[in-house]
């Protein structure tokens, strides 16, 4: 595999959303990665959604392009192949990501008396070490009561794990950020950041946490408006629903022009004393105008109107299933140079995205298939541990290690 980490080797001991998208982010972009698992399979083996044959969508799309052994850690002789793996030598190895905190023979100070350089990125649920998920985090720091319908009573968790996401993405920046240090100073170093730290960063530079110290109230439920300024969902006369947006000036203005509504915006303006060009006067009077604009759309088809509004540019979109996304748009399709249909073993054939990012200096990777459990381990153990084929076949042998045939040693 190509891409701009080329010659780069990180050794990934994780489970569930943050660390595997570290770790399958620096795959995308070139890098060799290794994922270590236990024997059977970790945690998040066997996490839905599953393929129509039980098998884990969800595992296969956190590791697509990875390398995967899989290790007795219950015995001395796993442990040692697990610091061997993790610490072998190389300029461009020495690196590993975890959320898997093990004190004693995979920490920090235990590894690195074995590579004094070793660069390893840690990932806590909290930053006393506690466990913690998205669906904890939110409702400790408030997300949950502000989602919803207006008025609901109760808090409304979120599908999308948005702080595990951030989260993995903050650990290949991490990770990059002491790469480089190494490669300048020479000096190896542990890096920790916990979950809810990454959450409760990111509410106060969206300045959540100024509004809540300073203004005295609670933000509360606005629906599907945008907060702040203009935006709003509409129901169209085909029983599509649409959402509009009229945060900037110019999407403003826009979205008033291409509804002709122009004259009955003058005049709430002109009765409310307030300045609609104004984001923060466009929230107050949201109510009002989202009263002038829904029989524009309740009376009106999708088809009536969507290439006039995609004509002058304006900032909307339809709702839809993820079925009714991957139907009709083509950004989820092989139109998209990202996406690439590929069968994955086990699983079918569907599209699998690649990495975002299209780099100037490297053709686009395309993405490769997650492996099966274990797959590499007899790869790994050669290459990367140093074990000779004698040492290899005691290891299946005595089932420290596991074939993707699960536990029988694979043909010569």
């Amino acid at each position: 595999m190509g891409g701009i980490l080329k010659g780069m080797r990180v050794v990934e001991g994780s489970a569930f959303v943050a660390v595997p998208l570290a770790g399958m982010t620096l795959a995308q972009m070139g890098a060799e990665v290794i994922r270590f698992d236990r024997m059977g399979g970790g945690l998040d083996a066997g996490r839905w959604p599953l393929a129509p044959s039980g098998q884990s969508l969800f595992w296969a799309g956190l590791n697509k392009g990875k390398k995967s052994i899989a290790v007795d850690m219950t015995r001395p002789e796993g442990q040692d192949l697990v610091t061997r793996i993790i610490t072998a030598p190389g300029e461009d190895a020495g690196l590993f990501l975890t959320n898997l905190r093990v004190r004693g023979w995979m920490d920090y100070e235990t590894l690195s008396q074995y590579r004094a350089d070793l660069v390893m990125v840690t990932l806590m649920g909290d930053r006393h070490g506690r466990p913690a998920v998205d669906y904890t985090v939110n409702p400790a720091l408030g997300i949950p009561e502000m989602t919803g319908p207006v008025g609901w009573p109760e808090p409304v968790a979120h599908a999308l794990p948005a702080w595990d996401i951030a989260a993995g993405h903050l650990v290949v920046s991490s990770l990059l950020a002491a790469e480089r240090e190494r490669l300048r100073r020479g000096r190896g170093q542990e890096v920790e950041l916990s979950l809810k730290d990454v959450a409760a960063a990111t509410i106060g530079h969206l300045g959540l946490i100024g509004d809540a110290a300073l203004n005295g109230k609670e933000r509360g439920k606005s629906g599907n408006a945008l907060y702040g300024a203009y935006g709003q969902d509409f129901v169209c006369a085909c029983g599509r629903r649409v959402m509009v947006i009229g945060l900037t000036h110019r999407q403003w203005r826009g979205l008033v022009k291409a509804t002709g509504t122009e004259a009955a915006m003058a005049a709430l303006a002109a009765r409310s004393g307030r300045d609609l060009n104004d984001e923060g006067n466009r929230w107050h009077l949201r109510r009002e105008i989202t009263a002038i604009l829904r029989p524009w759309f309740a009376t009106r088809e999708l088809s009536s109107f969507a290439e006039a509004f995609d004509a002058a540019g304006l900032t909307w979109s339809v709702f839809r299933t993820v079925r009714e996304a991957l139907a009709e748009d083509p950004d989820l399709s092989e139109d998209n140079p990202m996406f690439k249909l590929l069968m994955q073993p086990g699983l079918g054939r569907f599209p699998v995205p690649g990495h975002p990012a299209a780099f100037s200096a490297h053709e686009r990777s395309a993405p490769q298939p997650a492996p099966q459990l274990g797959a590499h381990t007899e790869e790994v153990l050669g290459d990367v541990a140093g074990l000779s084929d004698t040492e290899i076949a005691q290891l299946f042998d005595t089932g420290v290690v596991q074939s993707p045939r699960f536990g029988a040693r694979p043909a010569a």
